[in-house]
């Protein structure tokens, strides 16, 4: 459920409000049966039931934080801390949220999110994310564009994702 949230958080802070008003958990996401897309207001937090019920007022509550292995630290994930991130999360059967990136500002929604929900993120570089960080009227011949927008992205979460004090997992796909 708090990877769920914390998607939708990130959609909603990047400015991304239809996005978030049509994503709903398809089945089977963190045991849910499948629903039927719902329309959901942005001027009040939606609350699940048993939050409700527990008199709780918003997503952001203790239990959505995520107690991870001891060898994963904020900042980017790499190496061995990775192996014991990926083997918890299939061992606990929780999903590590990944947002594909177009710029520094989808990047910063992605951390804060992960930061008000406690949990790591996958921040992803896709071929079209990476040209449209190095920008429209680069060249991108050979993906030259392509691979610098990529790298430029990467560059900017290792300079501050331990700022917001989450783990990160890089992924860059430029296929």
């Amino acid at each position: 459920q708090a990877s769920f949230a914390m998607l939708r958080t990130v959609l909603l802070v990047a400015g991304l409000a239809a996005a978030a008003d049509a994503f709903t958990a398809p089945a089977g996401f963190f045991g849910r049966p499948a629903t039927a897309a719902r329309s959901v207001s942005l001027r009040a937090p939606v609350v699940p039931s048993a939050a409700k019920r527990a008199g709780l007022a918003s997503l952001n509550m203790a239990e959505t934080k995520t107690a991870l292995p001891a060898s994963v630290k904020p900042g980017v994930v790499t190496g061995q801390a990775l192996v014991d991130l990926l083997d918890y999360a299939k061992e606990k059967g929780f999903a590590i949220p990944g947002v594909n990136i177009v710029g520094t500002n989808s990047i910063n929604a992605c951390m804060a999110a992960a930061k008000q929900y406690g949990g790591p993120i996958m921040v992803t570089f896709s071929k079209g994310g990476g040209q449209f960080i190095a920008g429209k009227d680069a060249d991108n011949t050979n993906d030259a564009a392509s691979i610098a927008g990529a790298i430029a992205g990467a560059l900017h979460v290792r300079a501050v994702a331990k700022l917001y004090g989450v783990p990160v997992v890089l992924l860059e796909v430029l296929l």
